[in-house]
């Protein structure tokens, strides 16, 4: 018997009029007619009914009215589960599209103290995942996972080629999450997922551990998926590429191509602590009247003599390691998790003839789109970790808006499917 499971393209109940007379009591016909790019004739003709409102204009007519909901701070619309959930910046991005969070894994006891007191204690959140029975997950609509990237990440690969331990599926400790989420896919199939990784998991192992994961969610799980490389730099003053893997348990048409970011993205010094009094100081973080930056963010002579000299080294070897300087009007480079040690990826120019500083941890919060009222209860060395873990809050806020309209359309279909099978049950009684 086959271990694959059925892949099926389903036909939608005919609701496109449906949802036109919804946006209609929100737009006009011009206004609509501009935001479809049609003819208000073409608006006119469909509510008249003389041609059909075409199937293919449901997930932008839902994007629509998903805009009103999301000012009206209605109630929740779909329900996801969290894993390897970090601090939950996946969660904010689902949770600003209208998803609720009914179950969260997180083994990090420092992760699980900032996620706390950040989205309180409202459903379960659980330890390692791996032991515990999927049977006793709740039933949800998304699954979303950040599975550990350190396996896969080229950082990661090459310190554990280093060490002569095993990378990828390989490594025991990590690199077999992902089958975690197979089975918990498997188990409750939920009608969408988004996965998160590095971007070099499409290229480890030559090619061959993205295979694996693509045959395992298409042929094994029978989802329908899309992956694309998103670099957060539009949404945040920081380079950083990170692979995102959605799928549908049936087709739906969903499409990266409706992925929209700013035409220009932010500077550095946006994100900075403007130290000139506007801003009001936390403990530890800021310092004095002004809010001056706590000197305990800028380098000191010694350290900085030695990240100048290990870049010199390097340089004269012909290759390019070495800290990461950046002025106010510029990007940086990708924040790791590793930023507690020397920060020197990511280093601020303060002038000439002074040493530069590392950000501090409410500006790591920024780097990565949290809001200005995220709390951070842990220490620098925790924090730091934490967000350098993280993935770009916007980014995911902007998938789960392209994901809704998808999601909306496979519930209409089961609550479509239910009303059938009720009414076919009355008319056999």
């Amino acid at each position: 018997m086959s271990s694959e499971m059925p892949r099926q393209h389903l036909s939608f109940p005919p609701n496109p009029l449906i949802l036109l007379t919804q946006v209609r009591q929100r737009m006009t016909q011009r206004e609509l007619a501009v935001r479809l790019k049609k003819s208000p004739r073409t608006i006119a003709r469909w509510e008249r009914r003389e041609v059909d409102c075409p199937a293919l204009l449901e997930p932008a007519l839902r994007e629509i009215l998903q805009e009103g909901r999301r000012q009206d701070a209605g109630p929740s619309r779909f329900s996801f589960i969290d894993l390897f959930a970090g601090i939950g910046g996946m969660r904010a991005g689902f949770e600003s599209a209208g998803g609720k969070c009914v179950f969260t894994s997180e083994w990090n006891p420092y992760a699980q103290k900032t996620y706390v007191a950040n989205y309180g204690e409202d459903h379960p959140l659980i330890g390692d995942i791996v032991p515990y029975d999927e049977s006793k997950i709740p039933d949800h609509d998304v699954l979303l996972a950040g599975f550990p990237c350190q396996p896969f990440s080229i950082a990661g690969v090459s310190k554990k080629n280093a060490l002569g331990r095993p990378h990828g599926f390989e490594c025991a400790t990590q690199g077999t999450l992902f089958f975690d989420v197979e089975r918990i896919i498997a188990a409750k199939r939920p009608k969408a997922f988004l996965l998160e990784n590095v971007k070099n998991l499409l290229s480890h192992d030559g090619g061959n551990t993205f295979k694996v994961i693509r045959y395992t969610l298409e042929k094994k799980l029978g989802y329908f998926i899309q992956a694309k490389v998103i670099d957060g730099q539009a949404f945040v003053p920081q380079h950083r590429e990170r692979i995102l893997i959605v799928g549908f348990r049936e087709q739906t048409g969903f499409s990266f191509d409706d992925f929209r970011k700013p035409e220009s993205g932010p500077v550095l010094g946006s994100i900075l602590h403007p130290e000139d009094g506007t801003e009001e100081p936390e403990p530890d973080y800021t310092l004095g009247k002004k809010a001056k930056v706590n000197p305990k963010y800028i380098l000191t002579d010694k350290l900085w003599a030695y990240l100048e000299g290990y870049a010199a080294k390097h340089k004269a070897a012909g290759n390019g390691f070495g800290f990461g300087l950046v002025t106010r009007n510029k990007v940086t480079r990708t924040l790791s998790a590793r930023y507690y040690k020397d920060g020197s990826e990511i280093l601020i120019d303060r002038g000439k003839n002074k040493n530069p500083r590392r950000l501090t941890p409410r500006e790591c919060a920024r780097l990565m789109g949290y809001p200005p009222d995220f709390k951070i209860p842990v220490s620098d060395t925790q924090a730091y970790k934490q967000f350098g873990n993280s993935v770009v809050v916007p980014v995911i806020a902007e998938v789960a808006r392209i994901m809704v309209p998808h999601i909306r359309a496979l519930q209409d279909y089961e609550e479509f499917g239910t009303l059938q099978t009720s009414l076919l049950a009355m008319a056999g009684a």
